[in-house]
């Protein structure tokens, strides 16, 4: 019976290949002609505080990650909040023993010629870090947590806008 697990195991590697060219990227220049030269042509407004530096590098980085610079045709304007909270506080030591970082972002994209706004969003999320009794780690891992808050507020704020302006063409 060698030969039917076999026969199976081809027939599902057979599939698979033959299945392997249907897929394609939701937001690619083939589903949606010129989203990608409108993602490059996105300008990111500075973003205030740490966060905004991180999240605005994380930003440009997802909707432009050639480098090049293209004349820009849209704005995108983004303010951001966070908030620390220490749910859990270890009786011992009366410190928290944990945090969480939890970020939302209010965003607008604008288009610049003729001036109006063509998407507006809000995004948020969290980020958890473990705290100890050393004040320069818990600085660290609340800044990691800080960054790992922006790259996935970036992803989302950048799905988001693609898919406005995937629906818009």
């Amino acid at each position: 019976m060698w030969w039917s697990d076999r026969a199976r195991g081809l027939a599902a590697l057979g599939l698979a290949l033959s299945l392997g060219g249907c897929f394609q990227p939701m937001f690619s220049e083939a589903a949606h002609p010129g989203l990608v030269a409108d993602l490059q042509a996105i300008e990111v407004a500075p973003i205030k505080d740490r966060i905004g530096h991180y999240l605005g590098d994380d930003l440009i980085s997802s909707l432009n990650g050639t480098g090049s610079t293209p004349t820009p045709k849209y704005r995108l304007t983004v303010t951001v909040t966070t908030k620390v909270q220490t749910p859990t506080v270890e009786s011992q030591i009366n410190a928290a023993d944990a945090a969480t970082v939890l970020g939302a972002a209010k965003f607008t994209l604008t288009q610049i010629e003729p001036e109006k706004i063509v998407f507006e969003g809000q995004a948020s999320t969290a980020a958890v870090y473990d705290r100890t009794l050393q004040g320069f780690a818990n600085l660290r891992a609340e800044r990691d947590a800080e960054i790992r808050l922006a790259r996935a507020l970036a992803d989302e704020i950048s799905l988001r806008v693609a898919a406005a302006l995937g629906d818009k063409s």
